[in-house]
């Protein structure tokens, strides 16, 4: 009797130190409740796929962050991924799924603003929380809807246009040339590029179009060279523009280029070759040999999950993870504001954020039902590839 009363024992213990355990980190009555669900619907496959591994690994040492202190509501955090390829259709089908199947309480959206598009009419129709954290598509967040549930830590193309074109400016640009990917992001970014020119009293050479299966764009370069433009401002993820620093190479032109931040979400280092440097490019965060006690604890905290990342140029790029990170965090206290996991709630649970000291900055009232984007045109840096790191510009460069 004794003998099989000891082992029931040992079958019994290690069951009941892993009750003890979820009892200490989440809470006692709660311990039992699932956890709740995040949903990421990104690039994680294709030229790029570094834009979700980047946002993976941001949101991923968030939720740790927030389970160790005891998740949120008494339950931990667990993310569920769906890649949608930079696929519109395939992005919707994910969030589809994510929203309906997973009951994720907040989806984060990657890289492709005609992605992010795409979802926000479900997300609004469904009153799911949708924090968009890398998509800077000025229409995402002013999307028209009277009922708006989606969110933004990232930048915003509006913002964005207005910071190339000041930047260019205050360094000699005079008659710049426009070369903007062919979709809704260009077009995006058309409309503001304009405005930000007209507002200077400044004219265009032109705009020219490219996609991402373009492999050479000479012909297009050629036209705004013949234009007279001195610089070119530059609209594009990884692929189309690693082609335009190939095709300045073939031409020979050596033009100043700045750009949006599309050369930040994938291998553009090893894709444009060694004049990948000539491309200024804007960012809202970025890894240096000096940052805050929060860059440096999440540089530990990412070198310590990822043993491939050894070195800064590791951690690009660093943009996704950053904005991430602090949308993570950001919906942890949308929902703790919240009291629950309704989606109604948890909108409002993030007009109801008052104050976080971030990564990026230390927001103040950082959402309102009438701002969505948490970030402005005082949080951007420049920015340009040297070998395979993003690095902060110098003023004089």
């Amino acid at each position: 009797m004794a003998t099989r009363l000891q082992n029931l024992q040992r079958l019994l213990f290690p069951v009941a130190a892993a009750v003890t355990l979820n009892l200490a980190m989440f809470g006692g009555a709660h311990a039992a409740e699932p956890p709740i669900k995040i949903g990421l619907v990104a690039a994680l496959s294709g030229q790029s796929a570094k834009s979700g591994e980047a946002l993976t690994r941001g949101l991923t040492i968030a939720i740790n962050e927030v389970n160790a202190s005891g998740g949120v509501l008494g339950r931990p955090l667990e993310l569920v991924r769906r890649d949608d390829e930079s696929n519109p259709s395939k992005g919707i089908l994910a969030a589809r799924e994510l929203v309906q199947r997973e009951k994720v309480a907040v989806l984060f959206g990657g890289l492709d603003t005609p992605v992010s598009l795409a979802i926000v009419p479900l997300v609004n129709q469904m009153k799911v929380p949708f924090m968009g954290i890398w998509a800077a598509g000025t229409k995402i967040t002013e999307n028209g809807a009277a009922d708006n549930y989606v969110f933004r830590v990232s930048a915003v193309d509006e913002l964005v246009d207005e910071a190339l074109v000041k930047y260019g400016a205050d360094r000699g640009m005079k008659k710049p040339g426009m070369i903007l990917i062919n979709n809704p992001w260009g077009e995006s970014n058309e409309a503001g590029l304009k405005r930000a020119l007209e507002k200077r009293g400044m004219a265009s050479a032109g705009v020219e179009r490219i996609q991402d299966s373009d492999l050479d764009v000479v012909p297009q370069l050629t036209r705004l060279k013949n234009a007279g433009a001195d610089t070119l401002l530059l609209v594009g993820n990884v692929s189309p523009s690693a082609q335009v620093v190939k095709s300045l190479d073939r031409m020979g032109w050596d033009v100043p280029v700045v750009s949006h931040w599309g050369p930040a979400g994938g291998r553009f280092g090893e894709l444009a070759g060694p004049n990948a440097s000539r491309v200024h490019f804007i960012q809202t965060y970025v890894f240096t040999e000096h940052n805050s006690a929060k860059g440096d604890a999440l540089l530990a905290a990412l070198k310590a999950a990822y043993p491939q990342i050894k070195t800064l140029a590791d951690v690009t790029p660093a943009v996704g993870i950053a904005n991430a990170y602090d949308g993570l965090h950001l919906a942890a206290l949308a929902m703790a504001k919240a009291g629950s996991t309704d989606g109604k709630a948890i909108r409002d649970g993030f007009y109801a954020i008052s104050d976080y000291d971030g990564l990026i900055k230390h927001y103040q009232q950082p959402f309102t039902p009438a701002k969505h984007d948490a970030l402005g045109p005082d949080d951007y840096l420049f920015t340009h590839f040297v070998n395979d790191q993003i690095v902060p510009l110098k003023p004089e460069e």
